[in-house]
């Protein structure tokens, strides 16, 4: 890498007096935005480089980011062609299209920060391995469940024995109805050929999470799941084609109104802070009028049951690990959203993992112990995960400042074993065969 200047961009220094970390922002949507104002907050980085095609979003991050305008580009290969001198780069464009700035920024020797999922087939991962391989090039994956302060005390915990050996696991991600019919029945993820399976979009990370408790890899899974309720012949006596107006609007609970009006509130009054998440996707920077504007010609107005969709919208996993132990998934849009929720079963005791608190059963003793885990407030706009999102970065920039990569916990090699277990539960659902997961997934 080029030499650092004695100051980052603007005159700041980080911590003690030292260059801040130089950051390159390849993608400036929901995640990318949200990682790099989280990056921004630690106080050790500025962005001195931000590619997004969309000229709003990249124009009003830069504003909140004090980029300057010299530093931004419409789009990621302009930029590093540029080659502007940083310490790292964050990937969040299109899941589809990450190998091609994966690979510039590795032959540069940029380390990256590359959003999951990291490819969206077993070839792009192939790719990224082989890259990855030439280059020694030094890759995090966001998979940020691993950095949850939950996921911190769960783990100490069982380092310590709370439960004994695992034995066995279940786990349910409770994708929540309104979020579902957002992301996966009216927005970017709703059809496999044009982003992923719902498996790889959503649940990459608690695939990846599962190994990371269990502390195994997958050896076998077998997985069921379909799209049930989202079609046609679910929708309402007399429904329309867009919520705007609908005559069964009033008694719908996937409503696009109902969804994003609570957002962004025509009254002035205080918007729904996960709400407004979501509304500001659909309708970035706008107003109450504006959105109701967009809902009425844009994609996130259309009813739920006549979309173009066609990802399932509920899936189960099992899967046998090499170690023996066994973990028994479920992914659905037909829940409140919340929490995920997990209950470990292990050879000396149980574990609960549930609303915010971790309460461990010791079969000798007869008790349970509650380990309360700290709310993770959001800090940010768009911070997502429980405290996931600022722990991911919070490592990965104290990595590039200090060179102490021990905090860092999602390498690229780890997230292609996880990568390769969805890939195989995709086929085991497809043909209803119990499938064996390997190394020779990521190669087919």
């Amino acid at each position: 890498m080029e030499a650092r200047p004695p100051l980052g961009a603007r005159g700041r220094r980080g911590p003690a007096g030292r260059p801040p970390v130089r950051l390159l922002i390849a993608g400036g949507g929901a995640r990318g935005a949200a990682y790099a104002r989280l990056a921004v907050a630690t106080g050790r980085a500025i962005v001195v480089g931000l590619a997004e095609p969309r000229r709003f979003l990249r124009e009003s991050l830069a504003a909140e980011l004090d980029v300057p305008e010299a530093a931004l580009f419409e789009d990621w290969q302009t930029m590093l062609t540029a080659r502007p001198p940083a310490d790292g780069i964050i990937i969040a464009t299109p899941d589809r299209e990450h190998g091609g700035p994966f690979a510039a920024a590795a032959a540069l020797g940029y380390r990256i920060l590359l959003e999951k999922p990291a490819a969206v087939d077993p070839a792009g991962c192939a790719e990224l391995e082989r890259v990855a391989a030439e280059t020694a090039a030094n890759a995090t994956v966001c998979h940020v469940l691993r950095y949850t302060p939950l996921t911190v005390l769960l783990k100490r915990l069982l380092s310590a024995g709370a439960v004994g050996r695992i034995i066995s696991v279940q786990h349910l991600e409770p994708v929540g109805y309104w979020h579902f019919a957002h992301s996966y029945v009216r927005g970017n993820w709703r059809r496999e050929e044009e982003s992923s399976p719902f498996l790889l979009a959503k649940c990459t990370h608690d695939v990846d999470w599962l190994s990371f408790v269990i502390g195994s890899r997958p050896l076998r899974v077998s997985s069921f799941g379909q799209l049930a309720h989202f079609r046609p012949e679910g929708a309402p006596e007399g429904a329309g084609p867009r919520c705007t107006d609908c005559p069964a609007e009033p008694s719908c609970p996937y409503s696009a109104l109902k969804i994003y009006a609570p957002g962004r509130p025509a009254n002035g009054g205080k918007a729904d802070p996960a709400r407004a998440y979501f509304a500001e996707v659909v309708d970035p920077g706008g107003t109450p009028a504006s959105l109701l504007h967009a809902l009425a010609t844009g994609p996130y107005g259309r009813c739920v049951y006549f979309s173009d969709n066609d990802v399932v919208d509920h899936q189960v996993v099992n899967i046998e690990y090499e170690d023996g132990t066994t973990a028994a998934f479920t992914a659905t849009a037909f829940t409140a959203a919340g929490p995920r929720r997990t209950r470990i079963f292990g050879s000396h005791g149980e574990i609960s993992v549930e609303a915010g608190s971790i309460s461990v059963y010791d079969f000798l003793t007869g008790t349970s112990t509650v380990h309360p885990v700290p709310a993770a407030v959001p800090e940010v706009r768009g911070e997502k995960h429980e405290g996931g999102d600022r722990g991911l970065v919070q490592a990965w920039v104290a990595a590039l400042a200090t060179g102490d990569w021990s905090g860092v916990v999602s390498g690229l090699e780890e997230s292609l074993s996880s990568h390769a277990a969805v890939f195989a539960a995709e086929e085991a659902r497809r043909s209803g065969a119990v499938v064996h997961v390997g190394p020779h997934r990521l190669s087919q």
